[in-house]
């Protein structure tokens, strides 16, 4: 293959989730393959950490997110977005998908999180099951790439992000965080 020559990757490539970070930074990767609780971790370096909710409601899903949820192109699930502050900084953007059927069983509770984080539910039940995290540099073609620089002066070429799946009693919630460039900054 020429060095200059295009690569024209097919839809189905672009959307894929990968089991590993590429060409990530050690202090990036730190963060990302992080397997504990998110919100653990950032409180951990940040003295003044809090969730704000931007979206709650019945949505559809993003396009990657409907083999993953089991869900119909045009099915409503219930979509969730918050971002997580240190201070007045927003560092991560976190997206949940729960699929609609789950709202009455497993997962009734999630409609009054509000401004409380999520990872504090999943991460106290020992029932609760995760499975591998997935990783994808999102751009600006993806849906959340655009939801998460809305509180960012100055937006990126990229941003990476990192999803799994909690399972509790057969039902599934699918949580995405998009690493804002901020992360970086703590200490």
């Amino acid at each position: 293959m020429h060095p200059f020559q295009l690569v024209v990757m097919s839809p189905v490539r672009s959307s894929a989730w990968y089991p590993a970070p590429s060409a990530v930074s050690p202090r990036a990767r730190g963060w990302l393959q992080n397997r504990g609780s998110l919100t653990q971790l950032i409180q951990q370096h940040c003295s003044n950490f809090r969730v704000k909710q931007m979206f709650q409601s019945l949505d559809k899903a993003c396009g990657d997110e409907l083999a993953v949820m089991n869900l119909r192109r045009n099915e409503l699930a219930l979509v969730r977005e918050v971002y997580l502050y240190c201070g007045n900084t927003p560092v991560v953007f976190a997206h949940s998908v729960v699929a609609r059927k789950d709202l009455r069983g497993a997962w009734r509770g999630l409609s009054g999180l509000g401004n409380r984080s999520l990872g504090t539910v999943l991460f106290t039940n020992p029932v609760i099951r995760r499975t591998p995290l997935k990783f994808k540099k999102l751009t600006p073609a993806h849906p959340l790439f655009h939801r998460a620089c809305q509180k960012l002066k100055v937006k990126p070429s990229g941003l990476w992000a990192r999803r799994s799946l909690f399972s509790l009693r057969g039902q599934s919630i699918l949580v995405t965080e998009v690493f804002l460039p901020s992360i970086l900054e703590l200490a």
